[in-house]
């Protein structure tokens, strides 16, 4: 998951760019939205590094051929920095990637789809694949209009080298933070990398992903939420998640991350881990078919261990988020787009061939076949352990449209520097993200 320094909204608004008219859907409730005969070109703007929705669009356009697309693709940080401009502007994406959607939503950027979830019946899918998307008149997220879909339903944890693992001492997950801290220090001992992750500014910060399993280890996931949600009063500044940053800066001081964390970007990061540096990765199952393909056999997967024995794990999951802008000209074919995605049994597969993860959809759906040996069934296996225990997440980097580009990624890598210690990280970002929500 990649961010970087972008706009804030409030500049944006100073800059004029908000000046467009909401528009609504142009179908009926009692109709069904399609792509018609008609030879269309539908617009695209998405994150680069992630091949499912470029797969997914080659496979409508066979099912569909009078659609053709426009794909605009482009790192995470410069796609987020130009979201405002390009859905305020004269022909603005019909489909995007859209990680974050309050201030786009309360601005009138970004469609409201509550017409189409009537029209498709996603209002009658699970409930947790929808509240995500969803914002409430007074900008909350969790309930309300719904403003994006999502092409998967995404999983993370802790991915591990299945040799390596096996040289410390490690025969099955470990149960507990302290099970699992205990085998970080053996493998420094044995001279091994404990943990590979990214962190240069271009990406985002990717100690981002353990600091947040190690606040759900320690803590409840409820305030986590809160916070991502922008609940009144909420805070990230808690005595629980102080005790995960704390173990995050103690894992920075005993050397468990690369040295030059700092300037590895994400692609980097995964090439590195493939080719045998690092016990252990903190990510997700949207990374599953690259490390089947570079270590085979060989990669493992478990969710972060409570730090209580007999406690619940947690883990982020989130929708491969997507919305369609408010002036779309073919907002109805991104609609049905995003219906097919989750309904076609060929879209399913490759939601869980190429994305890792699970398709969503109607209850009642087969899951797709797996691959036998795939890294896939493990963190599918995951999913549902999340479920039951009701621990799943959001990711704290999509608080805010800004809060991972000049609140979590600076003053993380202030920390991987000695600049920066747990106290100071969680009063600096909680800082930023009330200075965010004022503007």
């Amino acid at each position: 998951m990649k961010r970087l320094l972008h706009l804030s909204l409030s500049t944006a608004a100073v800059l004029g760019i908000f000046a467009v008219a909401v528009k609504t859907p142009s179908v009926a409730a009692q109709d069904v939205p399609n792509c018609g005969t008609e030879p269309i070109t539908v617009r695209g703007y998405f994150e680069t590094g992630f091949d499912l929705p470029f797969r997914l669009t080659e496979e409508f356009s066979v099912q569909y051929p009078n659609v053709t697309w426009d794909i605009s693709q482009d790192q995470f940080a410069n796609l987020i920095n130009a979201t405002p401009r390009l859905l305020s502007g004269d022909n603005p994406p019909d489909l995007i990637r859209l990680p974050t959607l309050v201030s786009f939503a309360t601005q009138g950027l970004v469609m409201n789809l509550d017409t189409y979830a009537e029209a498709f019946g996603w209002n009658d899918w699970p409930v947790p694949q929808l509240n995500q998307n969803r914002v409430a008149e007074d900008g909350t997220r969790g309930a309300g209009s719904l403003y994006a879909m999502g092409l998967n339903y995404s999983l993370t944890g802790i991915f591990y080298n299945r040799e390596q693992a096996e040289q410390i001492g490690m025969t099955e997950p470990p149960a507990t933070l302290a099970e699992f801290e205990a085998l970080l220090a053996a493998a420094k001992e044995a001279d091994l990398l404990p943990i590979m992750q990214w962190g240069s500014a271009r990406s985002g910060m990717g100690l981002a992903f353990p600091l947040q399993a190690l606040m759900a280890s320690v803590g409840p996931v409820g305030p986590i939420n809160d916070w991502i949600f922008q609940t009144p009063g909420a805070t990230i500044d808690t005595p629980e998640n102080l005790v995960a940053a704390q173990h995050l800066q103690d894992w920075i001081t005993n050397g468990y991350f690369p040295e030059d964390i700092n300037a590895i970007e994400y692609t980097d990061a995964q090439a590195r881990f493939g080719a045998g540096e690092g016990v252990f990765i903190f990510n997700g199952d949207w990374q599953n078919a690259g490390y089947d393909a570079s270590m085979p056999g060989n990669v493992g997967f478990f969710l972060m261990p409570p730090a209580e024995e007999g406690g619940s794990p947690a883990a982020m999951s989130a929708p491969l988020t997507f919305g369609i802008a408010a002036n779309a000209v073919n907002a109805d074919c991104a609609a049905f787009f995003l219906n097919w995605v989750a309904t076609n049994e060929v879209a399913r597969q490759i939601g869980v061939d190429v994305g890792g993860s699970n398709p969503g959809g109607p209850s009642g759906l087969e899951m797709p076949p797996v691959a036998e040996g795939s890294i896939t069934n493990e963190t599918l296996a995951a999913g549902p352990v999340v479920g039951e225990a009701g621990t799943s997440m959001d990711f704290i980097a999509n608080a805010t449209s800004a809060i991972f580009a000049q609140g979590w990624t600076p003053e993380l890598q202030e920390m991987v520097g000695g600049l920066q210690d747990a106290a100071g990280l969680l009063q600096a970002v909680q800082a930023e993200y009330e200075l965010q929500l004022s503007e």
